[in-house]
């Protein structure tokens, strides 16, 4: 049975670095045995039907260094399992999604990276560590945010970010595949 997932890529098509062309991503995706591919803005979210594809993540790889020269981090994750990530946000209430962010973990953080980053969070900025994210409210933007800085740069665990306005994005999108 395919069941419909997202895929986020970590670091494409920002500051002209790791050049990802969507229309040609979605294309190769779908000569991989994917269905209903579909991506959401030009930053590496990905929705689509998983058919069964035995490893998913290592046949993409491959496919991404030939057809692209690189490869970035990859995070899948079925769309329940998304929509838990963003139904458990602390900070839903806040009107500018643009300034929370969900960071998408590929594992959780020790509790000594918790409290070194936890301190340092600015004024009025606050951080909530939960299993498989981190949920970052920066009311003055994640560019001027130091606590987002240093939280990118914690390199025990791979992460990738995306603020809720697009994380809902994704979501929605997700919905319009048949099922």
């Amino acid at each position: 049975m395919s069941e419909i997932k997202v895929m986020l890529l970590r670091g494409v098509n920002v500051g002209g670095a790791n050049r990802l062309p969507m229309p040609e991503f979605r294309q190769m995706l779908t000569e991989l045995g994917l269905s209903d591919v579909q991506t959401h803005i030009q930053s590496g979210n990905v929705v689509f039907k998983d058919t069964g594809l035995a490893d998913l993540e290592g046949v993409i790889t491959a496919g991404m260094k030939d057809r692209f020269g690189f490869a970035p981090k990859m995070f899948f994750m079925t769309l329940a399992e998304f929509d838990a990530i963003l139904a458990a946000n602390p900070y839903r209430d806040v009107a500018n999604g643009a300034l929370v962010h969900i960071f998408f973990l590929d594992g959780p953080f020790g509790s000594a990276d918790v409290t070194a980053l936890s301190a340092t969070a600015a004024q009025g900025e606050a951080i909530t560590f939960a299993k498989n994210a981190v949920y970052l409210n920066a009311p003055m933007g994640i560019g001027r945010s130091v606590l987002a800085t240093r939280l990118t740069s914690t390199p025990k665990l791979g992460l990738t970010a995306r603020n809720i306005t697009s994380a809902n994005a994704i979501s929605a999108l997700a919905r319009t595949i048949p099922k």
